[in-house]
């Protein structure tokens, strides 16, 4: 057993971590780029790559953190079962220049953990024990972390396997408070996630369902977590990192004028991952970010219905100018106005 290992510096030592979730077809490095524009968390962590014996490094995603000029530490995430592949690939990445190691132990996806992999790994205790033995001793120069949920469709091996992040000296556990089966859906148990910051050695990052500054602060006070990690509600608003960063120093939150979301959709629309696509997956890939940012835009909903309904680059646009730039002293909701 290898002793834990630090952790990069935070952008504010005096304060708790922050962290953008692992998103796949979300977090690459313009997204990354795109939210250090509005306010970087204190850390970034990277699509996973997939592991299998015949993998090899997914380049677009490599670039996240080998092009990464955000100034913020990278982990690289993995998600597979294979040991030797998964230590193989562990040893690779740590050829770059990475924050650490994290193992995906929590993707919901059914396609994902029908796999044995993600989530599925959590129906395999014994099988988690040799993976994260086998990748702590490959990894000991450098953080080796874990993003996992509850359990698969109950927390049998809730604690067993928390165990498990002690005995092999794990430096950093993500836990989203819900189950696999959960998906998103239902409440989150920040009371579990609480147990599992009594029960752990390493710091805890409190996930799920954190969509506001006063959500993160209610999280971070109930749970006794060492920080948050936001994934979709960033999304919506990527300011957010900023603005609980203003709330635990007990400051006023900036308002962020409507003028300025549409300026963060319109860099969204221009990221080379999206410029480079047809006009027909532009907009489906644009409206997937449109379903968490109009949710703080418009307390009826009808910017939500109507961009849905879109079928065109200049309906889309129209649209986002409508309900955006139509009064200038409207600003985004601190809380998001309902639930997706």
């Amino acid at each position: 057993m290898s002793s834990q290992v630090s952790l990069p510096q935070s952008l504010h030592p005096d304060l708790p971590f922050t962290a953008l979730a692992p998103m796949q077809d979300v977090t690459n490095l313009w997204f990354m780029k795109v939210i250090a524009h509005y306010g970087s968390p204190d850390y970034f962590f990277t699509e996973y790559f997939r592991v299998n014996d015949t993998s090899r490094l997914n380049r677009s995603i490599l670039a996240a953190i080998t092009e990464n000029d955000t100034g913020r530490p990278v982990f690289a995430q993995m998600i597979g079962e294979s040991i030797p592949d998964l230590v193989r690939t562990a040893k690779e990445l740590c050829n770059y220049n990475i924050a650490g190691v994290d193992l995906n132990m929590g993707c919901p996806a059914p396609r994902i953990y029908r796999k044995k992999v993600g989530g599925g790994l959590l129906l395999l205790p014994e099988k988690v024990d040799r993976i994260l033995g086998e990748l702590r001793s490959a990894v000991n120069d450098r953080p080796l972390t874990v993003k996992m949920r509850l359990g698969f469709e109950n927390t049998d091996n809730f604690y067993e396997i928390l165990d498990m992040i002690n005995r092999h000296s794990i430096d950093l556990l993500s836990l989203h408070g819900r189950t696999v089966k959960d998906m998103y859906h239902g409440a989150v148990k920040y009371d579990l996630i609480a147990e599992a910051v009594k029960r752990v050695d390493c710091p805890v990052l409190a996930n799920g369902n954190i969509h506001s500054a006063t959500t993160a602060l209610k999280v971070l006070s109930q749970t006794g977590a060492a920080g948050v990690m936001v994934g979709r509600w960033a999304i919506g608003n990527p300011w957010l990192f900023n603005q609980i960063r203003q709330a635990l120093r007990f400051e006023t939150i900036t308002p962020v004028p409507l003028v300025e979301v549409r300026n963060y959709i319109d860099r969204l629309w221009q990221t080379p991952t999206a410029a480079t696509m047809p006009e027909r997956s532009r907009l489906g890939y644009l409206k997937m970010f449109l379903n968490y940012i109009a949710l703080s835009v418009d307390t009826e909903g009808d910017f939500l219905r109507l961009m849905r309904q879109t079928s065109t680059e200049v309906e889309m646009f129209n649209l986002c100018d409508r309900f955006l730039l139509s009064d200038l002293t409207k600003t985004l909701a601190l809380t998001p106005l309902k639930s997706v």
